[in-house]
């Protein structure tokens, strides 16, 4: 098949296509193109596919199937057993925006991609990269975060691990969280951190409300937001960033502290330089080279 700009699509291939976030008119060409002459269409909503492409005005030629969260595991195999023994062409559509990010579609490119499928994108909208765009804060570098977690404790902890972040971050939010998920934000970043709060994006009322966290977190108290929310926080500044390091020693002042432990405890050097080296990880998580440390052992007794 091909559009009227000449992109074909091979047979015998996945396609992952981008279906609009909320205005329709940001469907594609090629997206209605691959609607209309796919052999199968795997949508995360069956009903939503058919809805979307009554208002394109297309007729979707190819078989329909039902590919979700709880399924896609088990379908994946299957119909890449189409791609391989029939030709066919599978297209797979999200409900809005792109298939994989945050949406059905991993399970399908990893084992066509294990399998020597051929595998490709049909872009498009994107809620992530949108809020990114309208929010004004950096986006040289970003991190997607995905859904903040459900519950307060795990939320407050996941958030912890990210106060030393530099890069802008980027976090879903549903309506029923967003105000404890602010009040988490507050906590975890203080109030002074550049943010936007983007909802309903594409749509007739997208809003993007911008400002520090203690300011956003003021006008969700004064003005609820509805609709599909993408948060965006501006990532730590070099002072922060230190301050949330992990506090590393240096291959000295481990020896130093084998030392004092192997004299304090009674312990054979190398077992206090287990203890000290187990106590102190790398800010990666990983281990210092005990090596090297019994080596600064010796060099210090040596003097």
């Amino acid at each position: 098949m091909s559009d009227e700009h000449g992109m074909i699509e091979r047979a015998g291939m996945v396609v992952l296509a981008a279906t609009p976030i909320g205005n329709v008119a940001d469907a594609s060409e090629r997206l209605k193109t691959l609607l209309a002459h796919a052999d199968i269409v795997a949508a995360e909503d069956t009903r939503r596919l058919y809805d979307l492409a009554n208002r394109l005005g297309v007729h979707v030629g190819g078989k329909v199937v039902a590919y979700h969260d709880h399924n896609e595991r088990d379908k994946a195999d299957g119909l890449l057993d189409q791609v391989e023994s029939q030709d066919a062409t599978v297209l797979v559509v999200s409900d809005a925006g792109m298939p994989t990010i945050n949406d059905p579609g991993l399970a399908i490119v990893r084992r066509a991609i294990e399998r020597g499928l051929s595998v490709t994108c049909a872009p498009g909208p994107s809620a992530v990269l949108d809020a990114l765009a309208l929010s004004g804060l950096p986006t040289d570098r970003f991190c997607y975060e995905g859904f903040l977690p459900r519950k307060h404790s795990e939320r407050t902890q996941y958030l912890r691990t990210l106060q030393g972040e530099r890069r802008t971050m980027v976090f879903y939010e549903t309506l029923h969280r967003i105000a404890e998920s602010m009040e988490d934000l507050l906590d975890a970043f203080g109030p002074n951190r550049p943010m936007a709060l983007c909802r309903e994006l594409t749509k007739d009322y997208e809003q993007v409300r911008r400002g520090t966290i203690v300011d956003i977190r003021n006008s969700v108290q004064a003005d609820p937001p509805r609709g599909e929310m993408v948060l965006v926080v501006g990532g730590a500044s070099d002072k922060e960033a230190s301050e949330a390091a992990p506090n590393s020693l240096s291959i000295e002042e481990l020896a130093v502290l084998a030392i004092d432990r192997a004299l304090e405890d009674g312990l054979r050097i190398k077992e206090a330089i287990g203890q000290v080296v187990d106590e102190h990880p790398l800010p990666d998580g990983s281990l210092p080279n005990r090596k090297k440390v019994y080596a600064a052992v010796l060099d210090i007794k040596g003097q």
